[in-house]
């Protein structure tokens, strides 16, 4: 993978006029390193532009960003892995299994600290320069933002000994790749949807004094010819500054994010990432650290791309199962070159114990929901569930028969998942195909969290408190997982 990342933004978001406190002399500061102000950046705003929106969701600490087994899986040390006892018990229900679960469950300690979020500044430059590297960087507020083809997600966290705790946090469902796949164009309705999220991301970095955050676009902005466009009017509007990252960071970002909830076990594993515009598929081999990186593939298949490349959906049961198998067919076929070359790491794999498979996007963890009965999303149910994957194949089958009207009406999956979920399912059931494990890990975290660790761990290593370079070299990379 890359052996550098690419520079790490600065913000560049409007701030609000400073208020003096009565009684104090002269200017307050601002944080240290602080958000750089763009003089020609207007001003950011949480009201959307007008047209039909898709609902919001504000993420607290201990609630999922996004949207199930034999026995409870372990949890892990210092990582807050929601685990589960693999007794081999098949009595209780799976809601029962979550009901008796529910005492051990709780937040990762990334997420920690109970309700409600920290109001608590960041200390300003003088603080900040007071004391070293280490100390420094745990005060300060680290950002991720992470615009797919189907959400707009945004972290804002703070060093927590050798995690962070989540301080804010944001995702809207904003379909920037609508249409995509007919005209090659990003369409002005799913901008102007996509702005309005991103004007909101913009406040709340404001409002949290982010010291240094990393903004990132993916598929939908890779593939449309407007991208670049779309990503000036973004900077010009909001101040943010997107990076267009390719498939390869995308992934490596990823596995960085996620790879503590994988199975521990011996030999390569598999990671994927079940995005809007695409999917990748990373071969991993578990090392002390980070996992070192063996082989990977991005395909240009995810969610919203391949339900609008094959048609509306069937006016009944035997019509929906025909597209739902195409689907699968178009998947399978694009991953072909890949499963063969690693045909060997599979069977090697296979000879050390069961394969262990890991899949963070919106489609495990809803069908995770599903398997669980949740009544609710609870991400500290799902987040390090380890599921069986026939549960995971049973339920695709289902669901990819059911009318849209009736799947609407499911847990979990409601008005904004219900036309999508069906081709998570065809990719997911191609994943497993290709790398057939009997159980799949389930991970409510990804890329942003990968832009946080990898952001935090540049600036707790540094031997002063001094301001940060725009190149990073993250932990991964110094672990030597390069490809």
């Amino acid at each position: 993978m890359a052996e550098h990342d690419p520079p790490a933004a600065k913000v560049d978001v409007p701030r609000r006029a400073s208020k003096r406190r009565k009684g104090r002399k002269g200017k307050s500061s601002r944080s240290a390193n602080g958000a750089a102000v763009g003089k020609g950046a207007s001003q950011a705003t949480s009201v959307p532009v007008a047209g039909a929106v898709p609902r919001e969701r504000n993420e607290k600490r201990g609630s999922g960003p996004d949207n199930g087994g034999r026995g409870a899986s372990r949890r892990r040390s210092g990582e807050g892995r929601a685990s589960q006892a693999r007794d081999g018990s098949g009595d209780a229900s799976p809601r029962e299994l979550a009901r008796g679960r529910a005492s051990v469950r709780k937040a990762s300690s990334e997420w920690s600290g109970g309700g409600g979020v920290s109001d608590r500044k960041v200390p300003g430059p003088k603080a900040l320069a007071s004391g070293n590297g280490r100390e420094g960087a745990s005060r300060q507020s680290f950002a991720a933002i992470d615009l797919g083809t189907n959400n707009c997600r945004l972290l804002i966290a703070r060093p927590s000994g050798q995690h962070f705790t989540v301080i804010d946090a944001f995702s809207r469902v904003v379909r920037l790749g609508e249409g995509l796949a007919q005209s090659g164009r990003l369409s002005d309705a799913a901008m102007d949807r996509t702005l309005a999220a991103l004007k909101i991301c913009a406040e709340k970095l404001m409002r949290r004094n982010v010291h240094l955050a990393r903004s990132v676009a993916t598929e939908a902005c890779r593939r449309a010819e407007n991208g670049p466009e779309f990503i000036e009017r973004v900077r010009q509007e909001t101040g943010i500054a997107l990076d267009i990252i390719s498939a390869r960071e995308e992934a490596r970002l990823a596995v960085l994010g996620c790879h503590v909830l994988l199975e521990e076990g011996m030999g390569p594993a598999m990671i994927f990432d079940i995005g809007g515009g695409s999917t990748e598929l990373v071969l991993i081999e578990s090392t002390g650290t980070v996992p070192r990186i063996l082989d990977w593939q991005s395909v240009p298949w995810g969610v919203v791309s391949l339900t609008e490349s094959v048609g509306p959906e069937g006016a009944c049961e035997a019509e929906r199962l025909a597209r739902y198998r195409h689907m699968h067919s178009l998947v399978s076929e694009s991953f072909a070159d890949f499963a063969q070359r690693i045909s060997g790491a599979r069977g090697s794999a296979g000879r050390n114990g069961p394969l262990r498979l890991l899949g963070t996007s919106g489609t495990v963890t809803t069908l995770a929901s599903l398997h669980l009965e949740l009544p609710q999303y609870d991400r500290r149910m799902v987040d390090g569930l380890i599921v069986p994957a026939r549960s995971m194949r049973d339920i695709s089958t289902r669901l990819s028969t059911m009318a849209i009207e009736d799947r609407r009406e499911l847990n979990c999956i409601g008005k904004e998942r219900a036309d999508l979920v069906v081709a998570g399912c065809a990719i997911l059931e191609s994943i497993l195909d290709l790398w057939p494990a009997e159980r799949l890990g389930v991970a409510d975290r990804g890329i942003r969290e990968g832009i946080l660790r990898s952001l935090i761990s540049s600036q707790t290593t540094r031997p002063s408190a001094g301001a940060p370079t725009h190149t990073e070299r993250d932990a991964m990379t110094r672990a030597g997982a390069g490809r």
